[in-house]
């Protein structure tokens, strides 16, 4: 459960990165350091920045950037991309299109997954089927988009890796049946500047308070614009202030159910108060989309959350989790 924290941490991974591929990863001083303060991020807050990601700052402000180029086109030629049920929930959706407990967000956005072949995984995979749709322009979105998720796919599996040790387990806890062949979302989202009323911003939500539905996300947000916030046990939010060069990191339903409730998916929101446009593009990085989840046996064991280790959290079919979210997320 998280706790009053007052601040996210600052996480530099770089040791980790470093051994990450070392079977004995885990008898390195620096790694271990490393796993420590994951540990402790992910029972406090459930989010923290890491730096020494190894993913160029050039990169990750091009990504915003050419995000920022696309919402600044005329409506006609965002919707050459609209997002539709028949087009597996993937392209744009215009504000107030997405919807976070009953009520419209005001962000616009877009939303690519890992894309499924047809009929891979029977009639839950189907609702999710088809290509991504990238806008023509501006030229090279395509290119760019896909180059920075192979990286972020890269960055989560490695990071992971030290969460699989702080819970004392094998580095690969998270691989194989579960997240060897991972399905990720990519968001890619512009939150309008807030109107002022008698010299004063009104609080607009840029997206409601909720929780995410994977293992892990990586926020990539304006470097000038403090919006995100995380809501601690006291139920105060607490600011995300941008880190240039950095994620902010948290984790989702699916590992707060993989680790018996130890580590928690915590609510946060976005309320942009600035007078600017704002771009944020977050990525999640999800089990296998057939994935079973239920508690590791670690966690059952090192942490029993009830009488004869029985466990407090049921499994769950995270295709199926995500189909019923994207189903009801959407007023079209």
């Amino acid at each position: 459960m998280a706790t009053d924290f007052k601040s996210l941490p600052v996480i530099d991974i770089s040791p980790l990165l470093a051994k990450c591929d070392d079977p004995d990863m885990a008898e390195d001083a620096g790694v271990a350091k490393v796993v420590r303060q994951l540990d402790r991020a992910c029972r406090d807050a459930g989010f923290f920045y890491v730096i020494g990601h190894g993913i160029s700052e050039d990169l990750i402000n091009k990504v915003r950037e050419i995000t920022r180029e696309f919402f600044k086109l005329p409506y006609e030629e965002k919707l050459k991309i609209k997002m539709t049920p028949a087009a597996g929930y993937r392209g744009y959706q215009r504000i107030g299109e997405n919807v976070t407990k009953g009520i419209p967000d005001i962000h616009e956005a877009i939303d690519c997954y890992k894309e499924l072949k047809q009929g891979e995984y029977g009639d839950t995979g189907k609702v999710m089927e088809g290509p991504n749709q990238w806008p023509e322009n501006p030229q090279e979105f395509k290119e760019l988009m896909e180059e920075y998720i192979k990286l972020c796919i890269d960055l989560s599996r490695k990071i992971l890796r030290g969460i699989s040790l702080a819970l004392g387990g094998s580095p690969y806890e998270f691989e194989g049946k579960m997240a060897g062949d991972p399905f990720w979302v990519m968001r890619l989202i512009g939150y309008p500047g807030a109107p002022f009323t008698n010299g004063k911003p009104e609080n607009d939500i840029g997206c409601g308070a909720h929780t995410d539905y994977g293992l892990l996300t990586l926020v990539n947000q304006d470097d000038d614009k403090t919006a995100l916030q995380v809501r601690n046990l006291s139920g105060d939010w607490i600011s995300a202030v941008p880190i240039p060069g950095s994620f902010v990191c948290n984790i989702g339903d699916m590992l707060k159910i993989l680790t018996n409730g130890v580590y928690e998916s915590t609510l946060h929101r976005v309320i942009n108060n600035s007078p600017q446009y704002r771009v944020c593009v977050a990525f999640f990085y999800e089990t296998n989309f057939d994935a079973v989840v239920e508690p590791l046996d670690i966690c059952k064991q090192k942490y029993p959350a009830g009488r004869e280790g029985t466990q407090v959290f049921k499994k769950a079919v995270y295709g199926e989790h995500l189909v019923s979210k994207v189903q009801t997320n959407f007023a079209m």
